[in-house]
């Protein structure tokens, strides 16, 4: 892991492991609720694991927070400032790709602002999310092609699209050049329960 890698993963683990033990949970309790094994939970709050988006979402759900409360520090102030560069990189591939969560609401109804490259070549699969989910998109450089259930849309600079993100879907760049696009999550009812 290289510094900003380790120093988010720390970020993170602290976040869970306070979350966690606000409510008075086991990580076995934890585990169970986000369906993530136990040495998952250990390795997530001691910074020692990169996990995946999706089970960073599963976690945060459980916990009710929200993935973006568990990339940043608590604030008290109703607005927040994300300077460029300062976002949180969930995701990075060898191409050059990376997932970028810039910015984001508290639950329980949460939207995450994410800035995304993908080099050429490159694909990002993501799990189905929980029911209700909405996720909306538009290119700003490159081609980006976008697999809804084995439904594949090509969609070129300036192109948007919106999707429900409750079932199996993909990114992928199919051009030689790197694609770049901007990608809005709405995810309703963090922490309900609607995932279990």
């Amino acid at each position: 892991m290289d510094e900003s890698t380790s120093t988010l993963s720390l970020a993170i683990g602290a976040r869970v492991k306070h979350e966690r033990q606000t409510r008075g949970w086991t990580l076995d309790q934890l585990a169970e609720a986000a369906g993530v094994s136990r040495r998952m939970i250990i390795n997530v709050e001691q910074g020692a694991a990169n996990p995946s988006v999706g089970t960073l979402l599963r976690i945060s759900d459980a916990l009710g927070v929200g993935l973006p409360a568990l990339v940043e520090s608590p604030r008290p102030k109703p607005v927040r400032i994300v300077r460029n560069g300062e976002g949180a990189t969930l995701w990075t591939s060898e191409q050059g790709g990376r997932g970028i969560l810039v910015a984001g609401t508290e639950s329980p109804d949460v939207v995450e602002l994410w800035d995304w490259t993908l080099g050429p070549g490159d694909q990002h699969s993501s799990e189905a999310h929980a029911s209700g989910t909405k996720e909306l998109l538009q290119v700003l450089k490159g081609t980006l092609s976008v697999d809804l259930n084995g439904q594949v849309t090509t969609l070129e600079v300036g192109d948007s699209m919106t999707f429900p993100g409750d079932v199996a879907h993909s990114y992928a760049n199919p051009g030689a050049e790197p694609s770049r696009f901007s990608l809005a999550v709405f995810e309703p009812g963090v922490g309900s329960g609607h995932n279990s």
